[in-house]
């Protein structure tokens, strides 16, 4: 077993703040952020369209349990001390020691593309390598983005994801802040990974970032985001939108590894439309949080698209992680894969929850869901709600679930080779993660195999 030192996220920054709201939001929260920021009219008249959708709906009334999380009992903007910067030893100090400490420079220095850096509702770091900038890509915080490309963020704000989406969804679209703007031109290839990383900081925050990613017609891109956050005895929020345009004979990669601490609530949408032949795939890496709920979407708009969306979560004592993923068929000759794999250990609780929707109009469409669960205790549980609709005369679609506990044999023939009981635990779980570990860069990976070991440490005795 690895030696991790486990404060690595669980740790609090001294608060510095410029400016944080009142507790609570309403109307004239969402007026003083729209002006603080600078932002034209039609966003105002967009955040508050959605915050009316907001007010009127439920929560929802299926799922996990959302009876602990206080919608009023939250800060709804805080901005950190000190501009966006482009040099990171312009950034402030002290939020510098926090992502030095969570280790966000070091992919940079490994030569990907670009980085940018969340805290709480602010984007404090973005930097591009001049090398893609030149090829006329952009990649910024979706604020800047606003500012400087207003007629692209207009054209597709809420086309994928709409301002009544969702409750959670229509919460972002009343206050959201921060996230990524990413826009890859024609035929242009970002064969290296951009990245973010999303940090909660302060007490009983609800951070709303908006990340909308355009990729244009026969281009390709890889976007990384990895999100953490200090324990505290009250609830945090995070209820981020992501919205991705892949065009004709386009590909979009997106991965998430998130390690929220477990007083967070996940409550995220997260939705992309492929276009005629385009490819989407989600990498969805689920660890930390109180609550996740989260399935990664798309929508086969175009003939010939293929969506791929392959998901690990790990549910621990008190941590519930609802999570899934959607694939709408609604062209010809349009395909999907969606792969699932959870593990649940000391009473915790994973849910599955795929859709699959074929229209009327989508012949030939081909699907396939797999989900399987390893129980390491009586007390966990996991439960797969699949739903399968087709409308269309010639359609394949399978699901298939497995739940079980890892074999005595298994653990037997490990341990007769001189490893220990625990460390073979470990071995069968991350050989149990193997498909989707094998798909991230280098440093993810070996990152989330200690998150993994880390977790299953105390699994065994």
């Amino acid at each position: 077993m690895v030696d991790i030192d486990t404060s690595r996220y669980d740790f609090h920054t001294p608060e510095h703040y410029a400016f944080r709201s009142k507790k609570g939001l309403d109307e004239a929260v969402i007026r003083e952020i729209s002006r603080m920021k600078g932002e034209p009219a039609w966003m105002l008249e967009k955040r508050l369209q959605a915050y009316s959708h907001f007010v009127k709906q439920r929560l929802p009334s299926w799922g996990p349990d959302l009876s602990h999380l206080d919608l009023d009992d939250l800060y709804y903007y805080v901005k950190p001390s000190g501009a966006n910067e482009q040099s990171w030893d312009k950034v402030p100090s002290d939020i510098r020691r926090t992502f030095d400490k969570l280790g966000i420079p070091e992919a940079e220095r490994k030569f990907l593309a670009g980085s940018s850096a969340q805290f709480e509702s602010e984007s404090v770091y973005h930097h591009l390598k001049k090398q893609w900038e030149e090829q006329g890509i952009i990649f910024t915080d979706m604020d800047t983005g606003l500012k400087k490309h207003p007629d692209i963020v207009e054209k597709y704000f809420g086309t994928v994801v709409p301002l009544d989406d969702n409750k959670f969804a229509s919460l972002n679209s009343s206050i959201w802040s921060g996230g990524s703007f990413v826009y890859i031109p024609k035929n242009t290839h970002c064969d290296i990974p951009l990245q973010a990383y999303f940090r909660i900081n302060t007490e009983k925050l609800g951070q709303f970032e908006r990340t909308l990613i355009i990729c244009e017609e026969g281009a390709s891109v890889s976007y990384i985001e990895g999100c953490s956050a200090p324990i505290y005895s009250t609830a945090s929020l995070h209820a981020a939108v992501v919205e991705i345009i892949a065009k004709k004979n386009s590909k979009v990669r997106y991965t998430t590894i998130q390690n929220w601490s477990n007083n967070v609530y996940n409550l995220v949408t997260k939705r992309a439309v492929a276009h005629e032949n385009a490819i989407v795939e989600w990498l969805d890496g689920n660890i930390g949080s109180a609550v996740t709920v989260k399935y990664p979407s798309v929508i086969l708009q175009g003939e010939g698209a293929r969506a791929e969306v392959l998901s690990v979560a790990y549910a621990g004592k008190g941590q519930h992680q609802d999570t899934g993923a959607k694939a709408i068929h609604l062209a010809p000759n349009t395909s999907s894969k969606i792969i699932q794999k959870s593990v649940c250990k000391d009473g915790g609780r994973s849910s599955f929850r795929g859709l699959v929707r074929v229209a009327k109009e989508a012949e030939g469409a081909k699907s396939f869901v797999q989900c399987n669960a390893y129980l390491l205790d009586a007390l966990s549980r996991s439960d797969t709600y699949p739903t399968i609709k087709s409308d269309a005369r010639k359609a394949t679609v399978s699901h298939e679930a497995k739940v079980g506990k890892i074999g005595a044999d298994k653990l037997f023939y490990l341990m007769s080779r001189g490893i220990s009981e625990k460390d073979a635990l470990a071995m069968v779980v991350l050989g149990f993660m193997e498909s989707f570990t094998r798909e991230l860069p280098m440093e993810y990976a070996v990152e989330l195999n200690r998150l993994i070991q880390m977790q299953m440490e105390g699994a065994v005795g």
